[in-house]
């Protein structure tokens, strides 16, 4: 028996005290498969491949799209929006205003020899795009509806015809369902009908099961944010209604949004977020069993009242396989492809003519421009990211060459979601100087009499990282105090490469980034 088989308390801790995650290589899976966020996941199986996607708020490119190819091991294949300005300015890096907000959920879909995204953002609308790869390219985003107050959007389609449901949470949490016009682009507003009303409902996905219209969606009981579903036989109702699964109390991460779909061992699985916020590296990722009773979909262990609850291991769906040295979001980089790895995204629509791959090949070239904001490492243009991992052990290493850097710039790694910090270097005077900053507070440090340094952070599971240089790229000195990650606007820590200079010149070369995780023994 696994320890995540026993006691109900030692079940729920065991996973995030000690750090395992995914494929263990010996046939079982252990929650969460993804340590980092993969906020608002859905996914699909189109033959024998899985494809999901993944909110991304003000990043950019926007939408990620992954592939698995057994629902526990996934990789970050592309993105569906790549330019977040089709959406609207306030994501641009002119502007930087829609902090926890942009892309909100979203659902994938394959139909007619093709892959349709549907998203939603709380400002802007709703929005569709398409591709025939899910690699990419897909179509310029198309608005479809552009309005305030709504997220959550869903397709199907009933034999050729189309209908799209979503969550009008401004207006108490209504969800609608609309008919869509046949080639899926527009809302047939006529159309609209509401066909579930709940405290905090939303997060709907809707499924055609043997003869069965399923509508699944979460919503806010005494104990917590639970799943719920309705069924029917008729996509409009009358539905029959009932819980799938119980929030436990000891673990403040509930799974609560995500997809039904049935395994490469032609089980039933939910992949599925961990909604509750306030953890540093984001709304993880974790696979459960269903069980169908009745007609009804039971998410992970089944309870004395057929309720579901959560559950922290599982046996692989298709066998071990050899398991990657990082998580689904992240990688190193030594710069020298054509494009940046999808790994790879950027703290709102980038300033395309201040960042490059080609100026010096080999390298990520980011010339400095004025920050919005002095010293507030969340408000500088041209920031880019890669997502925080929770494991036992975690680094990331950045070659800079300092030989472009002009009078008021500064570059450097940081982190940051509701809070922000970076080491770096600052130049003044013709003089390099190691620089320290956290919120918007500076500490200097000695002066740097050479072109290369190398930055590092690292942290391990209680998410404190420890900020260090090196001048040789082998022996690393501390520097700053210790900064605690932290979780904010709905996501986890970044960290990231940035530089910047209210001057408006100068640019730093970054030659490699390395990304390595400690696994757990």
């Amino acid at each position: 028996m696994s320890p995540y088989d026993e006691a109900p308390a030692r079940r729920t801790a065991t996973p995030w005290t000690e750090g395992r995650w995914g494929d263990q290589g010996d046939g079982r899976y252990v929650n969460p498969i993804v340590p980092a966020d993969l906020s608002d996941f859905d996914c699909i199986r189109v033959g024998d491949e899985y494809y999901g996607i993944t909110s991304t708020f003000g990043y950019s490119p926007g939408m990620a799209v992954l592939h698995s190819a057994d629902l526990v091991t996934w990789t970050v294949i592309g993105h569906a929006i790549d330019d977040l300005t089709r959406i609207g300015p306030e994501l641009n890096w002119d502007r930087m205003n829609r902090y926890g907000r942009g892309v909100w959920a979203g659902a994938i879909r394959h139909h007619a020899g093709r892959f349709w995204i549907y998203f939603a953002t709380p400002d802007e609308g709703f929005f569709m795009t398409t591709a025939t790869d899910p690699a990419g390219l897909w179509e310029p985003v198309h608005a479809m509806w552009r309005v305030e107050g709504w997220d959550d959007v869903c397709p199907i389609w009933d034999g050729d015809q189309p209908y799209l449901v979503a969550t009008h949470f401004a207006d108490d949490y209504k969800i609608h369902l609309f008919a869509l016009t046949p080639d899926g682009r527009s809302l047939i507003h006529s159309s609209g009908t509401v066909i579930q009303q709940s405290a905090g409902s939303e997060a709907s996905k809707l499924y055609a099961i043997d003869g069965y219209y399923y509508h699944l969606y979460s919503e806010v009981r005494p104990e917590g944010r639970v799943v719920m579903m309705n069924r029917g036989t008729a996509l409009h109702g009358p539905y029959e209604n009932r819980q799938l699964q119980h929030v436990d109390a000891s673990i403040d991460r509930e799974p609560n949004q995500g997809s039904l779909i049935l395994g490469p061992d032609e089980n039933w699985y939910w992949v599925t977020h961990h909604g509750t916020g306030g953890h540093w590296e984001g709304r993880v990722l974790s696979l459960l069993p269903v069980t169908w009773i009745d007609g009804w979909p039971v998410l992970g262990e089944v309870g004395a009242d057929g309720i579901g609850s959560m559950v922290w291991s599982g046996a692989m769906p298709l066998g071990s396989r050899p398991r990657a040295a990082l998580p689904a979001t992240a990688t190193s980089d030594d710069f020298t492809g054509p494009t940046l790895k999808p790994e790879w995204e950027w703290h709102y629509q980038p300033r395309a003519d201040k960042w490059s791959l080609d100026e010096r090949p080999g390298a990520l070239r980011l010339h400095a421009f004025p920050p919005l904001e002095p010293r507030n490492l969340t408000k500088v243009g041209n920031t880019l990211t890669q997502r925080a991992i929770r494991a036992p052990g975690s680094t990331v290493t950045l070659r800079f060459e300092l030989g472009g850097l002009s009078d008021g710039q500064y570059a450097g790694l940081c982190h940051f979601a509701a809070t922000y910090a970076g080491l770096g270097v600052t130049r003044a005077d013709g003089v390099t100087a190691l620089s320290f900053i956290v919120d918007g507070t500076r500490t200097a440090g000695p002066v740097i009499a050479q072109d290369n340094i190398w930055f590092r952070s690292r942290w391990d599971l209680d998410g404190v990282s420890h900020f260090s240089y090196s001048l040789d790229g082998t022996t690393f000195a501390d520097f700053g105090t210790p900064y605690q990650l932290t979780w904010g606007g709905y996501r986890g820590d970044r960290v990231g490469i940035q530089t910047y200079n209210p001057a408006g010149a100068g640019f730093v070369d970054v030659v490699s980034c390395d990304y390595t995780i400690v696994p757990p023994d």
